[in-house]
């Protein structure tokens, strides 16, 4: 039986006490909900000190947003994953569409970084998703079958077991708008009988999250979906209600 994650995409948001405010209230909501179901935030990397201070030895795990696919080097600005070790993190995002538009990184790269997350024991949460235009031309399953691809061909597809894929259709992050329930299942089981055929045991036990607008109003039917297994969360993971009462979906 899977079990449920959500994870909070802080994205470039936050300040010292904005984030302190936040922390206490998931501290206190979050920790008495029990283990049925994993929760997480993904932060910018100068909070990673305070967010392991604040969430070390509660059941709220966190991680990192991005993740260089360099060891160390003249990599200006870029943050390795021994980097990332330093702070305890469990999770860091992979391949987000926002890093895949804005700062042009291809499958090739998005593999490299999920490889070398995995080698330093990290859990990479690996993004996939169309555009729009995309979805219009009915390009959405080859769109994500090359994404999804592209990563088992540099990793296997048994390095499934130590990872999270989300699913984030890019028309969907950020404009209020949600792929229905039903859509997003299809997509979700699309991606889970993609891997089936490489390995069914792998596909049965990969986690996938739902990475569109996730809501404190729509995340109990998202969570419903069969092949949904939580959700990937951007700015209701900046509201400590709304952030718990997904939450709290995911663990009922």
């Amino acid at each position: 039986m899977r079990k449920k994650l959500v994870a909070g995409n802080w994205k470039m948001h936050g300040n010292l006490l904005d984030n302190d405010t936040l922390l206490n209230a998931l501290n206190k909501d979050i920790a008495v909900l029990g283990n049925e179901a994993n929760c997480a935030v993904c932060v910018p990397y100068p909070y990673l000190a305070t967010v392991q201070s604040k969430l070390q030895g509660t059941n709220i795990k966190w991680g990192a947003q991005n993740v260089s696919q360099h060891e160390k080097g003249a990599y200006t600005g870029e943050v390795s994953a021994v980097m990332l070790n330093d702070f305890n993190c469990t999770y860091v995002i992979v391949g987000h569409s926002e890093r895949r538009m804005l700062y042009g990184e291809s499958n090739q790269v998005v593999a490299e970084k999920y490889l070398t997350a995995q080698k330093h024991k990290l859990v990479p949460i690996l993004c996939v998703g169309e555009t729009l235009e995309q979805r219009d031309s009915d390009t959405t399953e080859q769109i994500i079958e090359e994404q999804v691809n592209a990563v088992l061909a540099l990793a296997g597809v048994d390095s499934l077991s130590n990872a999270v894929i989300a699913y984030e259709p890019v028309w969907a992050i950020g404009t209020g708008k949600t792929a229905t329930p039903q859509q997003a299942q299809d997509i979700h089981h699309f991606i889970r009988q993609g891997i089936a055929k490489q390995n069914a045991e792998v596909a049965a036990g990969v986690t996938v999250l739902y990475g569109g607008s996730v809501k404190a109003n729509n995340a109990a039917e998202l969570f419903a979906m069969p092949d949904i297994d939580g959700g990937l969360i951007g700015g209701a993971s900046l509201i400590a209600d709304d952030f718990i009462a997904i939450c709290k979906a995911a663990h009922s």
